[in-house]
């Protein structure tokens, strides 16, 4: 008993400096608060035993193998032949009989049997006592008791005293401190202190009910083994699996066959291989494991650690992260997502793509990405180093914010954006979108819009404020508003060549376009041009002062967004 308080005590050690409280935060909650890969760690830890359980496990060890079914007890070895072998004690019956004739060797008890072996005892209505080979076959409300943890039951015992194997069958019933197990056919080996059936059985503790068609448990370190047909029933889920072993006092289930897990209708769980703590409701699933939640969100990844009860998990290496109701697919290796506001965070490698279109499905790549559901909106965003890609627009950013609330992506840091043949660059971007287009964009501040005219020269449009105006994705209308300056070519009407350019500066600059040509240009009347032919250009009729030009660096697909540049100053030209 002394030994059992420590080892209590050391349990409650255990769990109390290993089982983190993660709060569950709002969800404004700054990304900063939130403790990245600490699941793992706490999950991890509470795998590891304290030295004291290490210590004391290895003196009771047990490796659950399957044993042999042991061939019928016969009376062939004599106790008193065999070393460190105990003598089973008659105590009491109330008939005993024999026949020398027939059987010398059995006695017949009948009434109130009890027998004596090592520290258990043994009673039944009746029995054949083999006394030369230490054996007996009990009948009837049979009941062994070992010290005052260990009660077993059957209609039918044949035991060797020798071996100490006691073989049950018919309405078995096995108790183990918390731990019933019952079936119709148990052999239990008192020597390994394991119990195995073979014929379909059920464990029960306090957390669980788990049946298979076969099983097998140990009493002294509480590990069972179960195969073929496993099934483990808790209030919050159900567990269905080829091969589970469990252990009964710590209530954690390994996981080492194909398993399903279905907690309570709403979440369900695929894998072959990890680890489920079936009281606290933690989990390690290896070898790309599946998660899917009813409302259209799934996880694959290499590992993932998953807590139900808190509804959280964070994922590592190749992390798929799907949400058929928003039509987006969140990946890296590694992911941090939360139930509660349908909030997922990547790192490492990460991409989110938007197939709501699913003829221009859009990739974004950044350092760091975040998607979440605040009240019915969706909030998507991302962090340095941000590159997206879409078939009729592109872009590179340092951060970009968007949400359904106004359907506006908001590009922050010096965002460039390329249409077709167009580059435009602020200090932000907001594109607003309609119908999953494009409808305006807002360059504020720095604007600077350039089209390409040739292989050598460009259109140029700089202001305090440019907007860009759409039409089922085709620009339409610019206008500069604020220290507008111009630099356009212009062609001949014959042969479509270039004849000069014009230079204007005013405060205001509105340009029109047709079939994505400029059409027309109108100037406010304070305006100032110049035209310059060819052949007499400057540098100034050239290139705005504010001109770059890095075509090299616009994402050119879907796997293009995780393409890195040098960061710094922007060079004048990057082809």
């Amino acid at each position: 008993m002394f030994l059992l308080n420590v080892y209590k005590i050391e349990c409650r050690r255990f769990l109390i400096l290993f089982t983190g409280v993660f709060l569950l935060f709002s969800s404004q909650l700054s990304v900063a608060q939130i403790q990245h890969k600490q699941l793992r760690k706490e999950i991890l830890e509470s795998q590891k035993p304290s030295d004291k359980i290490q210590n004391k496990g290895k003196k009771r060890q047990v490796k659950l193998k399957p044993l042999p079914v042991p061939k019928p007890v016969a009376p062939v070895l004599s106790p008193f032949d065999l070393p460190n072998v105990k003598i089973i004690y008659l105590e009491n019956a109330e008939l005993i009989s024999f026949d020398q004739l027939i059987n010398p060797d059995m006695q017949v008890l009948v009434g109130k049997v009890k027998f004596r072996h090592d520290n258990a005892t043994l009673n039944c209505d009746s029995a054949h006592f083999y006394r030369n080979t230490n054996s007996l076959t009990a009948f009837s409300n049979v009941k062994i008791v070992q010290g005052d943890t260990l009660f077993m039951y059957g209609d039918v015992l044949y035991y060797d005293g020798n071996t100490k194997l006691a073989r049950f069958r018919d309405n078995v019933k096995l108790i183990n401190r918390k731990t019933t197990l019952t079936t119709d056919s148990l052999n239990y080996d008192r020597n390994t202190q394991l119990a195995y059936y073979f014929t379909g059985g059920k464990v029960v503790d306090a957390e669980n009910t788990l049946t298979s068609k076969w099983g097998q448990y140990s009493t002294a370190t509480e590990d069972a083994l179960f195969k073929t047909k496993v099934k483990l029933l808790n209030k919050s889920f159900t567990m269905e699996s080829d091969t589970l072993m469990y252990n009964s006092k710590t209530h954690v289930a390994n996981l080492v066959g194909p398993t399903h897990i279905l907690y309570k209708n709403e979440t369900d769980i695929y894998t072959d291989k990890g680890w489920y703590n079936t009281e606290t409701e933690r989990s390690m699933l290896l070898n790309r494991s599946r998660l899917i939640n009813k409302d259209g969100k799934s996880i694959v990844a290499d590992t993932i650690f998953y807590d139900k009860a808190k509804k959280f998990g964070e994922s590592f290496g190749k992390v798929i992260m799907n949400d058929t109701v928003q039509k987006s697919t969140l990946k890296g290796d590694y992911v941090y997502y939360r139930e509660e506001n349908k909030l997922g965070i990547a790192t490492d490698s990460a991409l989110l793509i938007d197939w709501s279109d699913a003829e221009k499905p859009m990739y974004i790549h950044a350092d760091t990405l975040r998607t979440e559901k605040d009240s019915i909106f969706t909030i998507a965003s991302g962090w340095n180093n941000t590159r997206f890609y879409r078939e009729d627009f592109q872009g590179l950013t340092d951060s970009l914010y968007f949400t359904t609330r106004d359907s506006v992506i908001h590009l922050y840091k010096q965002p460039v954006l390329w249409q077709e043949n167009q580059q435009l660059s602020a200090d932000q971007i907001h594109i607003f979108t309609k119908n999953k287009k494009a409808d305006k964009v807002h360059l504020d501040q720095s604007a600077l819009s350039i089209e390409r005219a040739d292989s050598l020269y460009f259109n140029q449009l700089s202001g305090k404020e440019i907007t860009a105006f759409m039409d089922s994705g085709a620009l339409k209308r610019v206008e500069v508003n604020g220290n507008a300056e111009t630099i356009y070519f212009a062609r001949d009407d014959a042969d479509s060549t270039l004849i000069g350019a014009n230079k204007t500066v005013s405060s205001l600059v509105v340009m029109h376009f047709v079939d994505k040509k400029i059409d027309r240009i109108i100037l406010t009347s304070a305006s100032e041009g110049t035209f310059s032919p060819m052949a007499l250009l400057k540098d100034e009729f050239i290139y705005l002062p504010n001109f770059f030009w890095i075509e090299k660096q616009r994402p050119k697909s879907g796997e293009d967004v995780f393409t890195k540049h040098p960061a710094g100053l922007r060079p004048k030209f990057d082809f």
